[in-house]
C-alpha cells in the first residue's frame, strides 16, 4: 500500500481532535491521486467546523440559520458554507447521500436518526461516537454522544 492510500485512514486514525485542530488553524491536506475523495473530505472537515462554531445557537424549528436551527437546518447550512448544496428536510438529505456502514464512518459524515423507514432526526458526525446537532426546542446546538443504535450514516458527495 502506499503512503498515498493510507493517508485517509491515519486521518480517520488521528481522531477528531486532529479534524478539528486541523479545521482552528484552517488547514487542509492535499494528497496527489485522491482527489475525489480529498475533496470530499475537505468538504465535510469545512461542514464539520461550521457545525461546530454554531455551538450555542438556539433550536427553532424551520431554522437554517445564521444564528438558529433545527437539524436539518444545521446540515444545511454548514454544507451550504462548504460549498455544496443539500435539500431541506433529514429525509431528502438521506436520499442524496452515499451511505455509508457504521464501520466506515467518518468525520464529517451525515447521521441520520430512524424509526423504522421514517427518519427523524440528523447530526454531523464528529468521531468518537459524537455528532454535532440542533436537538429540540428549548435546547441549543451541541455535541452530543450518538443515543440510538437505530441510525444510518450518508456521506456528502
Amino acid at each position: 500500500m502506499s503512503a498515498f492510500n493510507r493517508v485517509p485512514s491515519l486521518m480517520a486514525r488521528a481522531g477528531t481532535a486532529s479534524v478539528l485542530t486541523l479545521a482552528a488553524v484552517g488547514s487542509t491536506i492535499t494528497v496527489p491521486g485522491l482527489s475525489a475523495d480529498a475533496s470530499a473530505a475537505t468538504m465535510a472537515t469545512k461542514a464539520l467546523r461550521i457545525a461546530a462554531s454554531k455551538k450555542g445557537a438556539p433550536y427553532q424549528w424551520g431554522g437554517t440559520g445564521p444564528r438558529r436551527f433545527d437539524c436539518s437546518g444545521l446540515t444545511l447550512y454548514s454544507f451550504k458554507k462548504a460549498g455544496k448544496r443539500l435539500p431541506r428536510t433529514a429525509a431528502q438529505q438521506y436520499n442524496k447521500t452515499r451511505h455509508v456502514s457504521a464501520r466506515h464512518r467518518r468525520a464529517g459524515d451525515l447521521v441520520f436518526f430512524h424509526m423504522g423507514s421514517s427518519i427523524y432526526h440528523v447530526g454531523i458526525y464528529a468521531g468518537h461516537g459524537k455528532i454535532w446537532h440542533a436537538p429540540k426546542t428549548g435546547d441549543v446546538v451541541k455535541l452530543e454522544r450518538i443515543w440510538s443504535r437505530s441510525v444510518w450514516y450518508g456521506r456528502v458527495r
